[in-house]
């Protein structure tokens, strides 16, 4: 935001706060609370709301119970003590119409501020009875002649605080770094772009938008710094973009062959016309020299593995290796026993790396990789370590995308000469969403269920009817199939969860469903204890299994018919939906039952929603409304910078147009080399905190 890097000048708005007059070091330190260090971030401290403050209006016209705001002259200024540890102040004020009186409690020490014949404003409560005006612990500003208000008598922004930080000493220490900083603000867009996007100039934005003269001047400030996050995040995407698809030289994959041609041939099932289209694109994208770089986003058993199997089998097909990132040791241990058997039944060699092999095993597959004997590595972020060296890598998979950070999926494809990669999710991403988030990477949607899957009934239960979710759990158990039981989610530690999980097991083992083989996982168990129980859950050993969200990917057990899911209102719509699709992966009915008592009108809606749908899609754009982009994935992608203004729900015109103005720039000048844009470069590597150092010209 301030002087570009290497111009020789110092940076005024990298100031330190506790230097700036009048703060001090222990009111430096209530503010770094709220994460303000600096003159620039005290800038971007935006305003949680305005209000308007210029409606004065005579006395006599205020209405008991409003906001109102009111202008007289002070006529005399009352201390009252009605009883211990209580003092009343009130001021007088007059304006021709009516009579009025300021009050304050226990706020005494405001007494020197009012001298009678002043003029002050009033902003605040009112409270009217028996013919007289009284204003609850005002907003106030005393008016000197030409004087600019500050706290009242305009529209007054409303800021963020923590304890010990004063709304009027807050409002003033911002309007001073306002007043004195923001026209040092330097421009960073190119000049067409501001006319084509008819943007005010950025030191007025940041001036508007804490202190705006009108709702329209605000409205056009905070459009102007909105469009600058989102040009800036897809200039950044763009920029990565661009060096991965023309100055990587990628590999040629061969077209499809006889390993296609035969997995094709040995499935149960034909292909979804969604499947076939995403992996058409798949196909183009691997045929090409171009590094690919996509996702593929999918509902919960649309049939992603299958194209991701597809992509790996023509990397084999072309006398190369692939692997495959998971993150959790379940979900890497259950695409190995599905894809192994089949792989391994085309004559493909398929090995397994996780954190928790023995030494020899571990060993054994290090070699096979490092040899090329190992054609497709199924694995977890174990892939990624400097021990692991492959023949020759040239596709790289990562399931379940959101959970891996940028460097991450960054680390294992510098195992390969430039590999393709193709990056996979069921948790589906709104558009928008997937603009922000995944900027760098070209889009498939898998949008259709494989034929013959029913829709899980879903219902939600108070907690005292809980006892009719377990009765539907006997019943289906009876009828030969399984159920899964999630414990509440506990926060605060893996630990509390597993206990959690124990102490459930143990209730329902010796209360509700005494009959039946009740199993139990959690994070704290041993791998290989995990391991273990999966095993005996799959080969129908156990009944129910009790279990944290340790499930929430990688589980495929299609006998398992009913889901039951305790204190359900403390868990995200993205998740719930996760948990539920456990089930319903064969061909019986089967049932997700939420129990839980919310207390918010958004707890209540997340139920009245999974109970209404299944489609993943429309629940992920509901759970982006309710919990928004902040809250959407339970933990931000790690790499990408935040975004303090721009909404993405609601700001999708001004993302594409970001998003176009960012590729265009860069088609024209990838690296962001050319001298009229070493502003808008250092402004990128500050939005990325160095994340495109390597590939940024300067």
């Amino acid at each position: 935001m301030g002087k570009p890097i290497g111009s020789g000048v110092p940076d005024p708005l990298s100031l330190q706060v506790q230097y700036l007059k009048g703060v001090g070091l222990a009111r430096a330190n209530l503010l770094h609370k709220l994460g303000l260090f600096t003159v620039g971030d005290l800038l971007e401290h935006f305003p949680r709301r305005h209000e308007d403050r210029t409606n004065l209006k005579p006395i006599s016209a205020v209405r008991h119970g409003e906001v109102e705001t009111v202008r007289g002259v002070i006529t005399g200024v009352q201390e009252q003590k009605p009883r211990r540890g209580l003092t009343i102040l009130k001021v007088g004020v007059t304006d021709g119409s009516a009579f009025a009186w300021g009050v304050w409690f226990n706020q005494n020490y405001l007494s020197r501020q009012f001298k009678p014949g002043t003029t002050v404003i009033f902003t605040g409560k009112v409270d009217r009875a028996y013919g007289r005006i009284q204003i609850q612990t005002p907003e106030y500003e005393l008016l000197d002649d030409g004087a600019e208000t500050l706290h009242t008598g305009r529209i007054v922004p409303i800021y963020p605080l923590t304890e010990g930080l004063q709304p009027r000493a807050t409002r003033a220490l911002i309007k001073a770094v306002v007043d004195e900083h923001a026209p040092q603000i330097g421009e960073i867009l190119p000049l067409e772009t501001l006319a084509r996007q008819r943007l005010i100039p950025r030191s007025q934005a940041y001036r508007a938008m804490h202190f705006p003269e009108s709702a329209e001047e605000w409205s056009q400030a905070r459009r102007r710094l909105a469009f600058d996050e989102l040009f800036l995040l897809q200039l950044g995407l763009a920029v990565m973009k661009s060096v991965a698809k023309r100055e990587e030289a990628g590999v040629a994959h061969g077209p499809d062959g006889d390993l296609t041609r035969a997995f094709l041939a040995s499935l149960p099932f034909k292909l979804t016309q969604a499947q076939v289209r995403a992996y058409e694109e798949v196909r183009r994208d691997m045929e090409s020299e171009r590094p690919m770089n996509r996702l593929v986003q999918g509902d919960v058993g649309a049939g992603k593995t299958v194209v991701a199997a597809l992509a790996l089998l023509k990397a084999v097909g072309s006398g190369c290796q692939g692997a495959m990132m998971a993150p959790t040791e379940i979900l890497a241990e259950q695409h190995y026993l599905n894809l192994g058997p089949v792989l391994g039944g085309l004559g493909v060699r398929v090995a397994l790396v996780t954190g928790s092999q023995r030494k020899a095993e571990r060993e054994r597959s290090m070699e096979m990789i490092a040899s090329g004997e190992a054609q497709v590595v199924i694995g977890t972020h174990a892939l990624i370590q400097e021990g692991v060296q492959f023949a020759d890598l040239t596709l790289v998979v990562t399931d379940e995308q959101h959970r891996f950070g940028v460097n991450q999926r960054a680390r294992l494809k510098n195992k390969g000469r430039s590999p393709d990669v193709l990056v996979m999710t069921a948790t589906p991403i709104p558009r928008t969403l997937a603009l922000t988030l995944y900027g760098d990477l070209d889009v498939s949607t898998i949008d259709q269920l494989p034929p013959g899957r029913r829709p899980i009934i879903t219902r939600w239960l108070a907690p005292e009817l809980r006892l009719r979710a377990y009765r539907t759990v006997r019943e289906e158990v009876g009828r030969g199939h399984q159920a899964y039981v999630v414990c509440p989610l506990v926060e605060e530690s893996e630990k509390l969860q597993a206990e959690a999980a124990t102490e459930m097991c143990t209730r329902l083992q010796e209360k509700e469903l005494p009959e039946l083989r009740i199993g139990l996982i959690h994070g704290k168990m041993r791998p290989q204890d995990k391991d273990a129980v999966i095993g005996s859950f799959r080969a129908g050993a156990i009944d129910v299994l009790v279990a944290t969200t340790v499930i929430e990917v990688g589980v495929d057990v299609p006998n398992a018919t009913v889901m039951v899911i305790e204190g359900a209102d403390r868990y995200g719509l993205a998740q719930l939906h996760q948990l539920r699709g456990r089930t319903g992966r064969g061909g019986e009915q089967s049932y997700c039952f939420l129990i839980g008592d919310p207390k918010s009108d958004e707890g209540r809606e997340r139920m009245r929603v999974m109970e209404k749908t299944t489609n993943g899609f429309l629940i992920a754009e509901e759970d982006l409304k309710l919990r928004g982009p902040g809250e959407f994935f339970g933990q931000r992608q790690h790499g990408l910078p935040d975004l303090k203004v721009a909404d993405v729900l609601n700001d999708t015109e001004l993302l594409q147009a970001a998003r176009k103005e960012a590729f265009n720039l860069v088609a024209g000048d990838g690296r962001l080399s050319q001298p009229e844009h070493d502003a808008l470069r250092h402004a990128v590597r500050q939005r990325f905190k160095g994340g495109l150092e390597m590939i940024l010209v300067g």
